[in-house]
Parts: C-alpha cells; structure tokens; sequence
C-alpha cells in the first residue's frame, strides 16, 4: 500500500509539480502531516495547512494554477464534506436579508488599514484594467474610466452604485463627470469612509441591502458585490435593478463568474475569506435577468484580474512590516495564500472576470463608447 506521501508526490507530478523540487511552484512539505491533510480534506485541507506553516512554496500562484488545470481539486476532495456544504446551500438562502452582513462584519471590516495598504489611491477591491500599462494606480483609473464609457455616464446623471465597497466608482464618477451618486452599502467600516472621503461631493450613501432601495436611476452599476448575492437571490437582485433603472438607462455589472453554475463555492475561500460567496455562472446571470433586461455587452477581463491580484499581493508584502503589529503570521500566510491562489485560479481560466452591460426590454441599444480591444 502507497503511504499518503507517495500518493500526494504522485499526485502532484501528474501537473508537473515536485515535492521538495527545485522550481519555484514545487512544494517543499515543512510537516508531514500535510499529506493526510490534503488526501482527507482537499482544497480545505491545503490552505489551512498553510497557514500552519506546514509547507511553503515560492510560487503559489503558479502551483495552484497547475494544481487546478491538472484537475487535482476533484480527485482530492472530502466528498462528506462537499455533500453537506451543497446540501446546505441548497436547503438554506445563505444570503438572506438577515445574514446578508456576515460578509461585511468578517471581511471588509478586517480593518481599513489592511486594505488600504495594497489597494490603489481610490481604494478600489475589484479588477483593475492594465490595458497599455503595467502600474496597477493607472491600470485602475482606465477601469473606471472603462465603466463610465460603457454606461455612456453624463453629467446630469443620477447615478446608483450597489456595493459601493470605499467609494472609488463614487468619487471618480462625481468629480471627473459632475453626475450625482446614491452609494448603497453595509459595512459599517466603508460607509464611514465614504462619508467623509465624499462629503463635499454630490454623492448620497445608504446603509441598506440592495433588496431595499427605492427610486429610480439614469445609470446603475455594481462592481464587485454580486459575489455576495447568492443564487438564490440573484433573481430578486436583477428586479431591484430592473425596478430603479429608468427606462432608457443602463447597467453594468462587473463581477467574478465560474465557468460551471454552482451553488456552493471553495471550502476554504467560504471558512476564511467569504463567507456565503459564491461566484455565478454566465447562464446563472442570464436566466436571472430573462424577461426583465437585455445584455447588450459582454467583455471578459479575467487576465487582467490575475495582473490585478499579484500587484496587491506584492504591495501586501512590502506593507507587512507596520502590519505585523495588528495581524499575526498565520493571517499573513492566509492573505498572501487567498491572494495567489485567486491569480493562479484566474491564470488556469478556472474563473473569470465579467463587465456585462444591460438595458431595459425596448430600449435601442446604447452608443457603443466601450473602445475596447476584442482580446484585452
């Protein structure tokens, strides 16, 4: 019988991965329990027993995109597990009203100083568009940029941002174009920024859940936030906007998306870093906008989330020195796994990134202004 170590060695070196090996993508195992960790609990298995220090690795991105293209996740994980994770997402709405704030209490309340400490000059946690640039300040500029010319953004606009997140969309939108911004959110630590990094901007912020917004809108948009809606929601998210968005008005919808529907996601990213998350399909979005808005435009920018993903890390890193006061070496090796290991899901097209445009049932089709290459 195979020892649990020749089986994982085995494993790897089916993706070209070596334990001990000398390239930067091999594993080199620091304990050995690691082996009957990953055999028993999988992709679970493997985060957290990073995050002991049990092994290390100099290019995580990398390993993980192989681990990924290989297939090794499935042959891998703790199918008890898998089952009672998907039974639940199944049974419960895991994103309803009242736990819709899970997210924001154990994540984006971590702390401003952990963000703001690899993010951008806007504060921006979504993709950035490094498209005739490598410097992610730039890279996420021409993001925002990008989204006001696919909604056709003018200045007499009144604009409705779902999950604001810090405000960067907010601000860009109220200083560079003069529109008016209704900026909707639930964390408490991001509102309180918004309110005061836009208090002498026209721009109006809500503590409420998208189910609950009123009025009507020239232009809406959601940037990274659908993540969180959950399928069985999806549906109710797409009539709020169906119901705020004027009859001529636009939507984009910027968001991480799977290549296969689901209705549960990665067991470690769901324990450590996104509770509840879940990442739609193309088809899961479509049947949920179905008879209520038209998808115009569909660009996928999943390479450049990869780009976007290793620059945070990176300045993660230098960063780490006046973070180490506040945030102990396991949730380092934690951010810097949950950060690689997403560059390297998005290098093996495991995931994807989606700017979508809709418009109401009726309207003619918008001015095209996306001036985007077929291939960015």
């Amino acid at each position: 019988m195979q020892t649990n170590g020749k089986i994982v060695e085995r494993l790897f070196s089916e993706v070209g991965v070596a334990i001990n090996g000398p390239e930067p993508w091999d594993v080199r195992v620091r304990d050995d329990r690691f082996y009957a960790r990953v055999l028993k609990d999988g992709s679970l298995g493997l985060g957290e027993s990073y995050m002991e220090g049990w092994w290390d690795c100099r290019q995580i991105d990398e390993f993980i995109c192989r681990v990924l293209r290989g297939g090794l996740k499935e042959k891998t994980r703790g199918d008890l597990r898998y089952l009672l994770a998907y039974l639940r997402a199944r049974l419960f709405n895991l994103q309803s009203p009242s736990r819709a704030g899970i997210i924001a209490r154990r994540h984006y309340d971590l702390g401003n100083d952990l963000f703001f400490s690899f993010l951008d000059s806007r504060n921006q946690y979504s993709c950035a568009y490094f498209q005739g640039t490598d410097d992610l300040e730039e890279a996420q500029e021409k993001k925002l940029e990008l989204i006001c010319r696919k909604i056709d953004l003018q200045r007499e606009d009144h604009v409705l941002d779902i999950g604001c997140g810090w405000g960067g969309f907010a601000r860009f939108a109220a200083e560079k174009y003069g529109c008016s911004v209704t900026a909707v959110n639930i964390s408490r630590e991001q509102i309180r920024f918004v309110l005061e990094s836009c208090k002498k901007l026209p721009v109006q912020v809500l503590n409420e859940d998208y189910r609950q917004i009123r009025g009507t809108f020239d232009k809406i948009v959601s940037v990274g936030m659908f993540e969180h809606v959950g399928p069985k929601n999806y549906r109710a998210f797409m009539k709020a906007v169906h119901r705020c968005l004027k009859e001529k008005g636009i939507f984009l919808l910027q968001t991480i998306g799977g290549n296969i529907s689901r209705i549960n996601c990665d067991p470690w990213i769901n324990r450590y870093i996104f509770p509840n998350g879940m990442l739609p399909s193309i088809a899961q979005i479509a049947r949920a906008a179905e008879r209520l808005l038209v998808i115009e435009d569909v660009h996928n920018l999943g390479p450049h989330y990869e780009r976007t993903l290793l620059a945070w890390n990176d300045r993660f890193q230098k960063a780490w020195t006046r973070l180490s006061g506040k945030y102990d070496q396991a949730f380092k090796r934690m951010w810097e796994y949950y950060l690689l290991s997403c560059a390297g899901a998005f290098r093996a097209r495991n995931i994807q990134l989606w700017q979508i445009v809709m418009t109401k049932m009726g309207r003619s089709q918008p001015p095209c202004r996306f001036e985007a290459p077929l291939f960015s």
